[in-house]
């Protein structure tokens, strides 16, 4: 099983190589594909350097700062173009345990999308303010309730998903960017009958850098979803759900 790793990135260079070593030390068939947005700070060139020496690490340079739901996209297309088995999408701020990795391919054999979630049985958020806490909480609980979807976690990036299921949902149509798109994502991946299933991990702000999320996105990432709610997005025609080795939640 080949798996791919997508790292967006916008100015990581604290981060980046850090992330990557320790992504690919998990397991011998993981692969790392930093999708850089021309990050002024030198973030591409240190992936550039590190990949001459590193086969596993690959990089993929873009024009400019184009978004975290284009990255997504680009990542998911080079993981198709190229054969992946699993496509796996984690921030690269340190925020997302790569030690989890094992766990999340595993449970994708028993389900068509794993998502690392903060908010099952063992799964937690380190060092954030209760305000930011109570923030996420409630843009979980509002896009579960008006999607009507039975996913703890729907703002989570830290996914693995079946490369077959990015083509069966239309990945490329998602209008939304940021959050949305991933809120957008996960309702797509229910409403075509996936397997969706949530394996527990500890968020942990990042130590090094700065967030590049704009407080506007969260008022886009609400819109967004009411928009879907209100006014889904056509979809391809369902396939047959997989059959699948385990407990999940499906469509």
């Amino acid at each position: 099983m080949r798996a791919l790793v997508i790292l967006p990135t916008y100015d990581e260079a604290e981060n980046v190589l850090d992330v990557s070593a320790r992504v690919l030390a998990q397991a011998p068939d993981l692969e790392v594909l930093v999708v850089d947005d021309a990050s002024p700070d030198g973030t591409a060139e240190l992936v550039a350097r590190a990949g001459r020496d590193e086969p596993r690490l690959h990089l993929l340079r873009r024009p400019g700062k184009l978004g975290l739901g284009s990255a997504y996209l680009a990542g998911f297309r080079h993981a198709l173009e190229h054969g992946y088995d699993r496509v796996v999408t984690m921030d690269c701020d340190g925020s997302h345990d790569p030690a989890v990795l094992p766990a999340l391919l595993a449970a994708s054999d028993r389900a068509d999308v794993s998502i690392g979630s903060r908010y099952v049985p063992g799964g937690s958020i380190e060092h954030w303010p209760p305000h930011r806490r109570a923030l996420s909480r409630f843009a979980n609980a509002y896009t579960r309730w008006l999607l009507r979807l039975p996913v703890a976690d729907c703002t989570s990036g830290f996914r693995c998903y079946r490369s077959e299921v990015i083509a069966a949902v239309d990945a490329f149509s998602v209008r939304g960017s940021g959050y949305s798109f991933l809120e957008e994502m996960v309702w797509r991946v229910h409403r075509q009958g996936f397997a969706l299933t949530e394996v527990p991990i500890v968020f942990a702000d990042r130590q090094r850098g700065t967030s590049k999320i704009d407080r506007s996105e969260i008022f886009r990432a609400a819109w967004h979803v009411l928009a879907t709610a209100l006014r889904p997005p056509k979809l391809p025609p369902r396939p047959t759900p997989r059959p699948t080795g385990g407990p999940d939640v499906r469509g």
